[in-house]
């Protein structure tokens, strides 16, 4: 009996026998917790805002400063600033490429008075420099370009926009926020026909996929459709004062007072958001645009629609917001314009660019959200179903975690993407996403959740098991008289058979106990000394120990520390095209891989794997190969070679069920070395009365081997003269039963003996021996 105070404690007899005690499975729902915590702590970027007030409250005074002058120079009083004369070739080296248009008769056509959304378009570039002219200057611009560049150092041009591939730029993208201005001065209204825009321009390469993303600020004339703006690379300020001296002259005082109101009311959003304390995120330090100091400048002409002015207001009025009415099929939204810079000598000409008014993109946004909701339930019912398939040990040991890792991986760069989607997009579509994107959370914590699962069941695989060894037979000594001469053996002396690796316990001594033949040391009763703990880890120790110990946590950890560097370094890359792609590319071979080295089927069934592989393909296939996708997305050819992998890594799978889990394999390389369960044992003693090779550590019932082989069969009948059934010239095992009885035993690698149907029923629960609480491989 201990005392109190003692430390020490009798050891269990699985450490006896040297088995390490299972651990006790932690909670993933704390280390989820956990994790998530860590990585919060790296994704945050609160620690910015007094840096972002410190930049809001500068670009604050500089509008404030460049308003004043502007003011005082619109009042002709002393001023600062000074209106930019824009060259007086520009109107005409335009005009070459588009044509201007003027005020139409109301009652006949009209121009959209409206223009906020998305533009897509192709591009032709035409060089300006002296150095491309290759035609002799017979174009009817070349002279308006010659003398536009007069004076201009060629190689300087080039340097500015070196970084950028301008000869195989061929689509344009530009989304247009608009809005309408009206001034008074008393009670006389001074302009109602101008519209400020603003927004970005994306210039795409087709050899490269890369973008060159630019900033433009402008203004739109109502009545004849034209659209002027300055485009400045991201990073560099453009100066709203300068957009007056690309107007034609008998606009520049409307277009004035239009700028001194934009710049107003952009004073007045910066100071509200100043003293409420929300800073929108600056993407001009983490934009991935190559470097190019080209300035521009966009002139656009908007195509006229054979409708009267009244009916299009009633059109734009039913899209801003419907009522039901049915006005007639809106006109489409077409317009031609030329991008221009003159700092590096080239121009772009938009030709038959065609526009997607905002609200029509919401709409198309709510109906994605509700196909995309029906297509993530249906992930969702598959994965349940096949959770519940294989939510078994044995069942567990076939699929493959890093399957299920993939598709964690993929749902957790779709919820990021929808939630990006449901910012950016404005009321009520914004809420259409959320569903989409909370069904991709679910399915993310869901799949890595049974991914750890698998990995926790599957641990055992990669130690050796053991190969049961014959029977040691060790020859004990009869008792003797103490001091006596150990006598030797005798052929009486009774053997003693041990089946490795069960552990040798030594024979307790008592008082007239002779020494064996071999004298055994006896061994002392093992005591554990328990020390108090030095002292509390640092947390980095602790966070280390419990990453290192627990699988969940490891998990966890690489997963997060992968979206980190999916969200925070590829997307810099500008390569999550190719990365999602690479996911998509990979999502069964793990599976085929597992279940071919393994030899044995997956589990999965065909309507989880075609399913999901169907689903997985809408969102893909949508997104790049639609080419009128919600995100605009320019269409990549290689995502069909993709899908066309997919279905076939599909079929794999179901092939590998029917056929054979290596069939795609040659012969030399397929047959894998896996552990044999049905070992040839010697025969039972033909003198026991029920002749029996044991009794099941599972049912105890007697283990009989007896032969019930069908003999009509003439292909057993071959097999059995070839050999392959497991027959000896000694007929040792044809007298125990070959074939089908040899299977109806099970020896595992600890030497245990059990009924084939047992073990099976048994490793449906549990992958350890039920006696020896040894790990075991598949059955």
């Amino acid at each position: 009996m201990s005392s109190p105070g003692d430390t020490t404690r009798t050891p269990t007899d699985e450490e006896e026998a040297g088995i390490e005690p299972p651990r006790r499975p932690r909670s993933s729902l704390s280390s989820f917790l956990f994790i998530a915590l860590v990585l919060f702590m790296f994704t945050n970027t609160h620690g910015d805002e007094p840096s972002a007030r410190t930049r809001y409250v500068a670009a604050l005074d500089a509008l404030g400063w460049q308003l004043g002058n502007y003011s005082a120079w619109l009042n002709g009083t002393a001023s600062n600033f000074s209106l930019p004369v824009d060259h007086p070739v520009t109107i005409p080296l335009v005009s070459n490429f588009m044509t201007f248009g003027s005020t139409l008769d109301p009652l006949k056509a009209s121009y959209y008075t409206n223009i906020t959304g998305f533009w897509h378009g192709d591009v032709r570039l035409h060089n300006l420099t002296s150095a491309a002219n290759t035609s002799n200057g017979t174009e009817a611009w070349r002279p308006f370009a010659d003398e536009l560049l007069t004076g201009a150092n060629e190689t300087e041009l080039g340097e500015r926009g070196a970084e950028w591939n301008w000869d195989t730029t061929g689509t344009i993208s530009i989304s247009v926020g608009d809005k309408m201005l009206l001034f008074t001065r008393g009670t006389q209204n001074i302009t109602d026909e101008i519209a400020s825009i603003h927004g970005k321009v994306e210039l795409y390469d087709r050899e490269s996929e890369e973008e060159l993303r630019l900033d433009f600020d402008g203004v739109h004339f109502i009545r004849n459709g034209t659209i002027y703006a300055l485009v400045e690379p991201p990073g560099r300020h453009i100066d709203l004062r300068d957009i007056p001296s690309l107007v034609p002259t008998p606009h520049v005082n409307d277009t004035a007072r239009a700028i001194e109101g934009e710049l107003s009311a952009r004073i007045a959003r910066l100071r509200e958001k100043i003293d409420s304390g929300t800073f929108d995120q600056e993407s001009s330090s983490s934009d991935p645009s190559p470097n190019v100091r080209c300035s521009f400048k966009l002139f656009m002409q908007l195509a006229p629609s054979p409708i009267p002015a009244d009916l299009m207001h009633l059109i734009e009025d039913e899209i801003a917001e419907p009522t039901g009415i049915a006005p007639g099929p809106a006109p489409p939204l077409r317009a031609d314009g030329v991008l221009l810079s003159q700092d590096c000598g080239i121009l772009y000409e938009i030709k038959d660019t065609s526009g997607l008014k905002s609200q029509s993109l919401y709409r198309k946004i709510t109906t994605y959200a509700g196909l995309a909701t029906i297509v993530y339930l249906i992930v969702l019912a598959l994965h349940l179903r096949q959770t519940k398939r294989s939510g078994s040990a044995q069942g567990l040991a076939r699929v493959s975690r890093y399957a299920f890792l993939t598709q964690s991986l993929i749902d957790a760069i779709s919820f990021v993407g929808h939630i990006t989607l449901a910012i950016l997009a404005d009321g009520r579509p914004s809420l259409t996403v959320l569903a989409p994107a909370g069904l991709a959370c679910i399915l993310f914590v869901s799949e890595a959740q049974f991914a750890v699962l698998i990995g926790q069941i599957q641990a055992p695989e990669d130690a050796a098991p053991a190969t049961p060894r014959p029977p040691v037979v060790t020859p004990v000594a009869a008792p003797s008289a103490p001091g006596a001469t150990p006598a030797p053996p005798t052929a009486n002396t009774t053997p003693q058979a041990t089946y490795p690796p069960a552990p040798a316990v030594a024979p307790a001594s008592t008082a007239n106990a002779a020494p064996a033949l071999t004298q055994p040391v006896p061994a002392a009763t093992p005591t554990i000394t328990t020390t108090p703990p030095p002292g509390r880890p640092s947390f980095l120790v602790f966070l280390w120990q419990h990453i290192r110990t627990d699988p969940s946590a490891r998990i966890w950890t690489l997963m997060s520390l992968f979206l980190i560097f999916v969200f925070r370094i590829v997307l810099l890359l500008s390569l999550p095209l190719f990365f999602v792609g690479s996911l998509y590319s990979m999502l069964w071979l793990p599976q085929i891989w597992r279940a071919a080295r393994r030899v044995r089927t997956s589990g999965l069934g065909a309507e989880y794997v075609f399913g999901i592989t169907a689903c997985r393909l809408f969102f893909v296939l949508y997104f790049l190969g639609c080419p009128v996708n919600i995100l605009d997305v320019e269409p990549r050819r290689w995502i069909y070679a993709v899908a066309i992998f997919m279905l076939l890594q599909a079929g794999t799978i179901m092939l590998q069920e029917h056929v054979s889990p290596s069939f795609f394999l040659p012969g030399g390389i397929s047959r894998v070395q896996t552990y044999d369960y049905h070992p040839q044992l010697p025969p039972p003693d033909p003198e026991s009365p029920d002749a029996s090779l044991g009794d099941c550590s599972i049912c105890m019932d007697a283990i009989h081997a007896e032969h019930r082989r069908a003999r009509s069969s003439d292909q057993d009948r071959d097999k059995e003269r070839e050999g392959l059934l497991g027959l000896t010239s000694s007929g040792l095992l044809q007298k125990v039963g070959v074939g089908r009885a040899r299977r109806s035993y099970s020896m595992a690698p600890c030497g245990h003996l059990f009924h084939t149907a047992c073990l099976e029923r048994w490793l449906a629960i549990k992958n350890i021996c039920p006696q020896c609480r040894r790990p075991l491989p598949p059955l």
